[in-house]
């Protein structure tokens, strides 16, 4: 009863940790890297599909993408959806292939996310915190029903709180680590 509930609050706590990796491989560092046009949708048929759908995305070099779409045909709309998404990229067309050169990060833009990155790791903290007080009910849930003892509820909740604070410095280390990266040129 007491370990299934720690598993699955050490489940979604490595699931928030994921979470806030992903958001942290949107925002830029000024390099070029094929996750930047992760959200970008293109109309492909009718449908909207994602950019990695309908084309290769690759890295040139440091400040430069490369997309060789599978059509010709996909060639306008995939630049028409880089202009339109709200990355200010200026991609330029020679036939086949689009390339995209990123721009250098100003001191302003890096400080602007490195706000941003905070308050996604802050986001990331209340979410692993959200999941210690679910966790701790379900335990308060099981003592009140006789199931557990009060000694085993105070000592499931000292491990949930271990977990809690683990998982808070992964959170921590992985701002730490993005935060570095903004600010280094």
């Amino acid at each position: 009863m007491i370990s299934d509930i720690q598993q699955d609050a050490a489940t979604r706590m490595g699931k928030s940790i994921d979470a806030l990796k992903h958001e942290f491989s949107k925002i830029r560092t000024g390099r070029a890297h094929p996750s930047l046009l992760e959200q970008i949708s293109v109309s492909y048929y009718g449908t909207d599909s994602a950019l990695s759908q309908v084309a290769n995305i690759a890295v040139e070099d440091a400040r430069t993408l490369t997309i060789t779409p599978w059509e010709k045909g996909m060639v306008q709309a995939i630049e028409k959806a880089i202009l339109k998404s709200d990355l200010g990229l200026n991609p330029s067309t020679n036939g086949m292939t689009i390339r995209i050169p990123l721009p250098a990060l100003t001191e302003e833009r890096r400080r602007g996310l490195v706000k941003v990155v905070k308050h996604e790791s802050e986001n990331g903290r209340v979410a692993i915190r959200n999941i210690r007080r679910d966790a701790n009910s379900e335990i308060n849930k099981a003592l009140k029903e006789k199931m557990i003892s009060e000694d085993e509820a105070r000592a499931a909740e000292e491990k949930i709180q271990k977990l809690t604070d683990q998982y808070v410095k992964e959170v921590e280390k992985l701002l730490e680590v993005k935060e570095a990266d903004l600010l280094s040129i």
